[in-house]
C-alpha cells in the first residue's frame, strides 16, 4: 500500500490484545501482497492478465470490489476502480485494510483503537475515561500547521481521512480523462464513521471540485467534510463544526 501503518491500542486483556495486533499487521501485510500493482503475482495483477478469475482469489478480493463499485454508484462515476483501463482498486484497499485492522483489535477487547495509515485514521472507542480521541488536520498550505482538529467525542467509532496534493503531489486522476484532476482544491478531510467511506469520499470529492463536492457531501449520511482550495479559502459542510475542537 506504499505507506506506513502505526497503532494506539487501550484496555483490554493483554495477551488477547497482542495476539489481535499481530494479526491486524499480518493481514495489512496480506493485503499489501494481494492487491499490489507492483507485483505481477499479485492475486490483483493476475485478475487483472486474465491468470484467475474473481471466484478463484481470496475472499477479500471480491469484498474489496464490490465496495468499490458501490463508491463508484454513490460517487456518479468520481470514484473508480480502474485506472487507464486497467484494474486498480487502490483507492479504496488502505481504508479498508486500517479499519479491519482496527476492528480485530476492537473485537479482541481493546476498549480505545487508533490505526494511522498515511494520515487517513479509523477510531474506535475512547484511549481514556472522559477523554475523547483528537486528530490534527494539517494545513497543507502552512507547512507544519494545523488547519483543524477534529475531535471523535461522543462517537463511539469516527474516521478522518484526506486528499490532497500537498504529500504525493498530482496523484489523484478524473476518472472521466485518466489523467491528473484539474480542481480547484488542495486538500480534502472526510469525516465519518467508516474508513473505507471516508477515504473514497476524500478522493472522489477532491476529483469533483469544491462546489460540486461540498454539495454532495452534503447529501451523504453521516458524512463531513473540511475542503481548503487552492486560493486559500476553507469551506465545511455544516455539520462539521460538531467536530472541531
Amino acid at each position: 500500500m506504499g505507506t506506513v501503518f502505526s497503532f494506539d491500542v487501550r484496555g483490554g486483556e493483554p495477551g488477547a490484545v497482542r495476539a489481535a495486533l499481530e494479526a491486524a499487521v499480518a493481514a495489512l501485510h496480506r493485503a499489501d501482497v494481494m492487491f499490489s500493482t507492483y507485483r505481477d503475482d499479485s492475486q490483483l495483477s493476475r485478475l487483472a492478465r486474465g491468470e484467475l478469475t474473481l471466484p478463484e482469489c481470496d475472499p477479500e478480493v471480491a469484498e474489496v470490489l464490490e465496495l468499490g463499485a458501490a463508491a463508484e454508484r454513490v460517487s456518479e462515476g468520481w470514484f473508480s476502480t480502474s485506472y487507464r483501463g486497467s484494474l486498480d482498486p487502490t483507492g479504496i484497499v488502505k481504508g479498508w485494510a486500517a479499519e479491519r485492522a482496527a476492528r480485530l483489535l476492537r473485537a479482541a477487547g481493546a476498549t480505545g483503537v487508533n490505526v494511522n495509515g498515511g494520515g487517513d485514521v479509523q477510531l474506535l472507542g475512547t484511549p481514556g475515561t472522559g477523554r475523547p480521541w483528537r486528530v490534527g488536520v494539517s494545513d497543507p498550505l502552512r507547512p507544519g500547521g494545523l488547519a483543524a482538529v477534529i475531535s471523535a467525542a461522543g462517537a463511539d467509532e469516527l474516521s478522518v481521512a484526506t486528499s490532497g496534493t500537498a504529500e504525493r503531489g498530482d496523484h489523484i486522476v478524473d476518472p472521466r480523462t485518466g489523467r491528473p484532476a484539474v480542481t480547484d482544491l488542495v486538500a480534502v478531510t472526510v469525516v465519518a464513521p467508516s474508513l473505507t467511506w471516508a477515504d473514497c469520499w476524500a478522493t472522489a470529492a477532491f476529483a469533483m471540485g469544491s462546489r460540486a463536492s461540498l454539495t454532495w457531501l452534503e447529501s451523504l449520511p453521516n458524512v463531513e467534510a473540511l475542503l481548503i482550495t487552492t486560493a486559500d479559502e476553507i469551506h465545511c459542510t455544516e455539520g462539521l463544526p460538531h467536530h472541531l475542537t
